[in-house]
């Protein structure tokens, strides 16, 4: 795809230069994240993001793992080649409670003194880091889109957008170890590696006078996922009416019966005007998507919205403005009136189904 217009974004976003210089021992650190024994997807980009950026500083990476019979997961972190895996494992893990995991995480930084702690900004991440940044008399970082090194102070860049997303803040910390929270859909999957990492056991002391909060059950909450989502269709400020938004709702329902997961998302004016949820909303004040194909209707291509998708693999883009942005980085794009292409698609999609 054409990515001549998001150039800002590939200069800012944090490539790897494999190249090490003197410097004191140190460690990146990647708080992972599971879930029903299963490794969270945003853990492999923080591990991607991590090797990086140790390389460029010259120091070691490792992974954090916490929770109960965690064996099978410490392995298969293992395979994707950071320098050591380091495993808590206590039955105080099980689930999350922010109390229990934030003693644990301060008790490992203050051993190991690592350099930075990566975490994914997830409900978990939201609520660890700035306590954690608290707890070691350090500065939390949130919502973070790229990364790199300043090679003349050997210092972690971070950018992240301020102001509704109408600015990016372009910021660094002198105080260690710096808490960094990564944002979804930002960095590339960390593949794996014939590289094996050293699993390291760490002894921690929690007693059960940290916990403070019991869970006594859990709830399914329907949430729209969009950054789950393998095909997303997206409409903007061009739809006519919100009675269009049933179109695409209509034609992500035939996706799905055919065996993809379809969702319908948006740009932020649709939200402002209340056609649709904020939780449906793509950008950077909204949610950081990457999906096998991204279908945006009738937008124009706000460089908010852009950062927000600009990783989906395949881009499709109808818009009656052939000089709008969305149809320069789309990697197929139809000048026409939607309202001639959508009903002709759920007609195809009826007939295949």
């Amino acid at each position: 795809m054409n990515l001549s217009c998001l150039q800002w974004i590939q200069q800012r976003t944090y490539k790897g230069k494999n190249r090490k210089e003197e410097r004191k021992v140190g460690e990146i650190l990647v708080l992972a994240e599971s879930k029903e024994g299963s490794l969270e997807k945003p853990t492999l980009e923080l591990i991607h993001a991590a090797k990086g950026i140790a390389s460029d500083l010259g120091v070691g990476s490792a992974t954090l793992l916490l929770g109960n019979s965690i064996t099978e997961l410490s392995n298969e972190i293992a395979g994707y080649g950071l320098d050591k895996v380091y495993k808590l494992e206590n039955s105080l893990f099980k689930d999350f409670i922010g109390d229990v995991w934030v003693a644990a995480i301060e008790q490992v930084c203050k051993n190991l003194n690592p350099d930075a702690v990566l975490i994914s900004h997830s409900d978990i991440g939201r609520e660890i880091a700035p306590r954690l940044a608290y707890r070691l008399n350090s500065i939390a970082t949130t919502d973070c889109i790229s990364l790199s090194v300043n090679q003349d102070d050997k210092t972690i860049i971070k950018n992240k957008p301020i102001y509704g997303g109408n600015a990016i803040a372009v910021l660094k910390s002198l105080k260690q170890p710096e808490i960094i929270t990564l944002r979804k859909n930002c960095f590339p999957l960390a593949e794996a590696s014939s590289e094996k990492s050293e699993i390291v056991e760490l002894p921690v002391e929690i007693s059960q006078d940290v916990v403070k909060v019991e869970i006594l059950e859990r709830k399914q909450v329907d949430t729209v996922e969009l950054d789950k989502a393998e095909v997303i269709i997206s409409g903007g400020r061009g739809i006519a009416s919100d009675e269009d938004f049933k179109m695409l709702e209509q034609l992500a329902d035939l996706i799905k019966k055919a065996g993809a997961n379809a969702m319908v998302g948006c740009s932020r004016p649709i939200v402002d005007m209340g056609w649709m949820s904020s939780d449906h909303q793509v950008g950077l004040t909204g949610t950081m998507v990457a999906p096998g194909i991204y279908l945006a209707i009738g937008i124009s291509g706000a460089i908010q919205h852009l950062v927000g998708m600009v990783r989906s693999k395949k881009i499709i883009a109808i818009n009656t403005d052939p000089g709008c942005n969305m149809l320069k980085v789309a990697d197929y794009g139809l000048v026409d009136d939607y309202t001639e292409i959508i009903p002709h698609l759920i007609k195809k999609m009826e007939e295949l189904s």
